[in-house]
């Protein structure tokens, strides 16, 4: 489970001090119709492919 989560998105209505997340849980989605396999292919900059 995710203890800290990090965002410098300031504009956001979850943004806190610190650049902390204050939202009860987060949506990450593909940039692409395709299967992700870099972050590039996500809006999650710690995207990881599993495996």
């Amino acid at each position: 489970m995710m203890e800290d989560l990090k965002c410098s998105v300031d504009t956001c209505h979850y943004w806190g001090s610190g650049n902390h997340c204050t939202a009860n849980g987060i949506e990450v989605n593909n940039m692409a119709a395709t299967q992700a396999n870099t972050s590039d292919d996500t809006l999650c900059k710690t995207f990881k492919p599993k495996g």
